[in-house]
């Protein structure tokens, strides 16, 4: 008989999850198809390019919500069994209220390491196919960059040539192995540039150890110099935020590839950051789930209810935005960044062990 409860009690528990799921998928598809078609709307593309699109990047929309979907979603179990009084038959059979929590807590928590392992490197792939089918359509095509494993490539048009740069690695303030070619609107070229390294702080980059190709007359002449000046739209800063989109990385590409990414370009900071942020996600959706079992299960009353939703909701936007704030003090070097990312699930952890202490004696 207890089986059979524990089974009752993890379908009923997944079936609202998977329905919330779907009611944040159709609500996220909505919203952002304005934003696509109103993107699209002076394109020459088929109706349904903005629909798929849509398709593909809600999925990493719903995994960055997923906190706030498995509250709503203990929130409205506990509720129900609450009102059906399946709640005091559990008991009845030995389900106490702790014993209730640890099941929906293990639930939540295993659904978080499936998001991690499973769903996010799937969202992620299609957060790449996305960003990639955008820059077909966008107005500045003229301007690209790119980070692959050979090393960092980017584009820009220059009023009368095209040029190329091509980086081993950036390495704190500086690309490192440079390779710089212009070329003319007949792609022909005109200039080659090789360096040891270039300082890009500012849009005047600081090139060093410098050796200059021009040709001229069909001939190549080549200059050398201990620093040189090259004038581009991008710095270190514009560069490190294009490369900050968090949906795009994937929690097994940061576990097993950290290093190399790191050695390849990648912001310290930003891949640290990324990889903690997706660690908590597991226990921070137990915890939202012992967030939801203490307000449900502190009073048996029906009459609460509406209570209980509005007073669970104002926790939740509290707690991300105490999660946002410790984040941004890590950001700015206020407090060490792995410490600002895990310092709320601490701080939930305590409350929710008080809490779920005291629904036990209920």
């Amino acid at each position: 008989m207890n089986k059979v409860i524990l089974n009752y009690i993890i379908k009923a528990y997944l079936k609202i999850f998977f329905v919330a799921v779907g009611i944040f998928y159709c609500f996220g598809l909505i919203l952002n198809l304005f934003e696509e078609v109103e993107f699209f709307k002076n394109l020459d593309v088929s109706i349904f390019t903005p629909l798929i699109l849509t398709s593909i990047y809600i999925p990493s929309l719903v995994v960055k919500t997923l906190p706030f979907i498995i509250f709503i979603s203990s929130l409205w179990y506990m509720i129900s069994i609450k009102n059906n009084k399946d709640l005091l038959i559990f008991k009845v059979f030995g389900y106490s209220n702790i014993k209730i929590f640890l099941i929906l807590a293990f639930c939540a928590f295993l659904i978080g390491w499936l998001v991690l392992l499973i769903i996010n490197p799937v969202s992620s792939k299609m957060s790449i196919y996305y960003e990639k089918i955008k820059s077909n359509y966008t107005r500045d095509i003229d301007h690209l960059i790119n980070f692959n494993s050979n090393g960092l490539w980017i584009k820009e048009k220059l009023d009368n040539k095209q040029r190329f740069i091509y980086s081993e690695k950036l390495e704190q303030d500086y690309l490192k192995k440079l390779r710089i070619f212009h070329l003319d609107n007949d792609s022909v070229l005109v200039e080659k540039i090789i360096a040891e390294k270039a300082n890009i702080v500012q849009n005047n980059w600081i090139l060093y150890d410098v050796s200059i190709f021009s040709s001229k007359n069909g001939i190549l002449e080549k200059t050398v110099f201990d620093e040189y000046q090259l004038n581009s739209i991008y710095n270190l800063n514009k560069i490190n935020n294009l490369f900050k989109n968090f949906d795009t990385m994937s929690f097994i590409d940061l576990a097993f590839n950290f290093k190399k990414l790191s050695e390849t370009g990648y912001n310290f900071n930003f891949l640290t950051q990324s990889l903690h942020s997706l660690l908590t996600l597991p226990f921070f959706l137990l915890l939202m789930t012992g967030l939801a079992s203490i307000l449900t299960m502190n009073n048996l009353k029906k009459n609460n209810n509406l209570q209980v939703s509005i007073l669970g909701l104002t926790i939740v936007v509290i707690v991300y935005y105490f999660k946002d704030f410790s984040l941004a003090l890590g950001q700015i070097d206020k407090v060490p960044l792995v410490l600002s990312i895990w310092s709320p699930i601490i701080a939930l952890s305590l409350f929710t062990l008080i809490g779920v202490m005291q629904i036990n004696e209920k």
